[in-house]
């Protein structure tokens, strides 16, 4: 079971969405809905995770906000520094853009972008090395859950990033599992399955890592208000990475409260 002493992460992975006109008016929502009734930041981080061409839009319109609201690079270039890399956002821009959070190896990138074990050692290295947090995202397929094999394919895919991993940068890794049949499908993981999930990744972690106890662990996949309550009584479920429900002001402003109210 994870320390008391994790303070959960909400997080919403805005994805290919929305246009400029849509993403102010977004930010401007959950602004009014934190200053109506406010989050204790000791009770929940917060994080948003827009397109590379508005984070400093988003970052820029949450300065404003009643609390710290942290904008999160949806990727990492696996290339350091700066060069004739056309189209790659380095870590180290991200950093000097005042952007200090990053997501990895989300299965949309490991599908559709050939982010594999070697790219995704090499972003996560960047961004640790560069002084980023990272959330590293995990999870298995149907055809794997189905064979049985959920947590050996998870399992390996957090013992692929621990060679990167120096021992003091733990501290700077969040874990979001998303099972990839659940992402945008309406799907979820029953809370029974989900903290299952959640308890053998840190059984996996603290045998990684002396820290391992103390590493938030966040859901991921098809999380919404209705099921945000009953994920986050969960003793090994330490937040949400949250897809679709983050579009809407309201619905993510219920999941962080959940998570704040129950942890």
């Amino acid at each position: 079971m994870s320390g008391s002493t994790i303070t959960p992460w909400v997080v919403g992975n805005w994805k290919m969405n929305p246009i400029k006109a849509d993403a102010l008016q977004l930010v401007e929502n959950f602004k009014h809905l934190l200053q109506t009734n406010p989050i204790d930041e000791n009770k929940c981080h917060l994080g948003i995770a827009p397109i590379s061409i508005a984070l400093p839009m988003v970052q820029a319109n949450f300065s404003s906000a009643n609390r710290a609201i942290y904008t999160v690079a949806q990727d990492v270039s696996k290339v350091a520094g700066t060069g004739a890399y056309t189209g790659e956002l380095s870590a180290e821009l991200l950093v000097d853009s005042q952007i200090h959070y990053v997501l990895i190896g989300h299965s949309e990138r490991r599908e559709f972008f050939a982010d594999d074990a070697a790219a995704l050692k090499k972003k996560i290295g960047n961004a640790l090395n560069a002084g980023m947090t990272v959330i590293y995202c995990v999870g298995e397929s149907l055809e794997q859950r189905e064979a049985c094999q959920a947590e050996t394919v998870v399992l390996q895919q957090i013992c692929d990033i621990a060679s990167v991993v120096e021992s003091e940068q733990w501290e700077k890794i969040v874990i979001a599992y998303e099972p990839i049949w659940a992402i945008g499908t309406g799907k979820t993981a029953s809370p029974e399955d989900a903290q299952a999930m959640h308890a053998k990744i840190r059984e996996g972690l603290t045998q990684i890592t002396a820290k391992g106890a103390n590493i938030a662990i966040l859901y991921g996949g098809s999380v919404k208000p209705e099921n945000a309550v009953e994920l986050a009584a969960c003793p090994d479920i330490n937040g949400a990475l949250v897809g679709g429900a983050s579009l809407n002001a309201e619905s993510f402003y219920q999941i962080a409260q959940a998570f704040a109210n129950t942890k």
